[in-house]
């Protein structure tokens, strides 16, 4: 029997400086957003949660380069179902595992910081992993897969399978490898190499990309977020 087509969005509860003048990261709004969209176009209820509930909007995805009109309008929109739901988190406790068929870490580097420790989500995705649903993250949300643990083989879900997300040129590009190596995370591309996986680097750091290895979609950036969404819907159809 298909797993319910239901998808859980999971979101970072950590902030902490890293742009200019002390601007926060966060939750990168359109890395949850444009998932959202193609779940729900596609038929799925979307829910969105986070370790504790709490969340807050990384600065950068706030600017009119990163947050476009229609997404702009969305975001500011307290009564629009994406905004709605994201005003009212689920936490892990809320939640039922069996009842999501497919379970997407949105990003924002604060994942970096939260969701390496994030168990609550962490058991939810391998529960549904284990019951032969989809398991998917785009650029920092890879963050998430060390700690998501396949019970059949007590080893990453991500062990042997090829993965992308954010590159460490990326990080370079940003000038910001060095506050990542202060909070003490690896980038993608070392935990992704820590928990056994294949990294595989888009063709840029900016360019939209997107891997699919059997039931784990990943992508490798803020551009890659609908196709990443959009593979892991066609990967739960062919389930």
């Amino acid at each position: 029997m298909a797993p319910p087509r239901k998808a859980l969005i999971a979101v970072s509860s950590a902030h902490a400086a890293l742009y200019p003048e002390g601007k926060e990261t966060g939750l990168f709004i359109t890395e949850a957003l444009h998932p959202f969209n193609v779940f729900r176009n596609a038929g799925f209820k979307v829910d969105l949660i986070s370790e504790t509930g709490t969340y807050q909007p990384d600065w950068l995805s706030q600017q009119e380069e990163w947050l476009h009109d229609e997404d702009r309008k969305v975001w500011e929109d307290h009564r629009s179902q994406f905004r709605s739901k994201l005003d009212n988190l689920l936490t892990p406790s809320d939640v039922k595992p069996e009842d999501y068929g497919l379970f997407f870490a949105s990003a924002g580097h604060a994942s970096l910081i939260d969701y390496p420790t994030a168990t609550g989500l962490q058991e939810i995705a391998g529960k549904i992993y284990a019951n032969g649903g989809i398991v998917s993250a785009v650029c920092h949300g890879g963050a998430i897969f060390p700690g998501i643990i396949d019970p059949f083989t007590n080893k990453s879900i991500i062990h042997g399978k090829r993965v992308t997300g954010f590159t460490t040129q990326g990080e370079k590009e940003e000038g910001v490898l060095d506050t990542i190596k202060s909070w003490k995370r690896p980038t993608i591309e070392s935990s992704a190499a820590d928990a056994g996986a294949i990294y595989v680097s888009p063709p840029g750091p900016w360019d939209a990309f997107s891997i699919t290895d059997g039931r784990i979609v990943t992508g490798a950036n803020p551009a890659s977020a609908q196709i990443t969404a959009e593979n892991a819907d066609a990967a739960f159809a062919s389930l």
